[in-house]
């Protein structure tokens, strides 16, 4: 199963409350989980501490793991900022950037997707923001009451500059045609997973090679199933 987006945090409380229900649901929809990035709206993993807001929702996703559920978390524009704690505290692997995955028996490449089709200068700037080391550096210095504070301050503001409907709606075109292209110049892959749009696409590229983008969970509460028979584009609470 695949779903990204959520950015829990800001979200209706409905929204997150909602996303646990999909959590336990999990186990009964498939063997594996792919967060693609936003599951909050802002994460900053320091060396001792963590943030306390997602305390729910990270231990719904240790609880699959132990379940024998394969999970794989990706960093978003707004939660890039993941450690060690992923891998060694919950034994699930973190994604900074895009991979290459087996899904569902598919040669997949998987990415959040910011960074490749943005259209206005708020989104280039969380893009650059987000992947600077000077940033990381500075944010770390502070002491993380005030950093959350200080971040969840910039989060509404640079969000809300980059999502106009067209603006998303040209961004979901130009990640397509960059799926696309990424299709043309690597033919093993059989699939392309991409967020970040918050707009959710199936299109079979060519016989047997799909995009596909989950759409968001925040509001719309999207959310993909992949088996090697279908891809199906769903929301909750409709199942496979």
């Amino acid at each position: 199963m695949v779903v990204g987006d959520a950015h829990l945090g800001s979200a209706d409380i409905r929204d997150e409350e909602a996303f646990h229900e999909l959590l336990d649901a999990v186990p009964a929809l498939g063997s594996r989980l792919i967060v693609m990035g936003d599951l909050f709206d802002f994460w900053f993993e320091y060396r001792a501490v963590i943030p306390r807001r997602p305390f729910h929702t990270l231990t719904k996703l240790a609880l699959l793991v132990e379940r024998g559920i394969s999970v794989d978390v990706f960093g978003g524009n707004h939660d890039r900022w993941g450690g060690d704690f992923w891998a060694e505290d919950l034994k699930i692997p973190f994604h900074a950037d895009g991979a290459d995955l087996t899904v569902a028996g598919r040669t997949a490449h998987v990415a959040h997707g910011d960074g490749l089709a943005e259209q206005t200068l708020g989104g280039k700037l969380i893009h650059r923001i987000t992947r600077s080391r000077i940033t990381v550096g500075a944010f770390r210095r502070l002491h993380p009451d005030f950093g959350f504070k200080l971040a969840n301050r910039l989060s509404g503001g640079l969000a809300e500059s980059n999502k106009s409907p067209e603006a998303m709606d040209a961004a979901a075109d130009a990640q397509e045609t960059w799926a696309r292209a990424l299709f043309d110049a690597r033919p093993e892959l059989q699939l392309v997973l991409l967020a970040h749009t918050h707009r959710q696409r199936l299109v079979e590229v060519e016989p047997g090679r799909f995009y596909v983008n989950a759409g968001q969970w925040m509001s719309d509460r999207g959310y993909a199933v992949i088996t090697p028979e279908q891809i199906l584009p769903l929301r909750w609470p409709a199942r496979a």
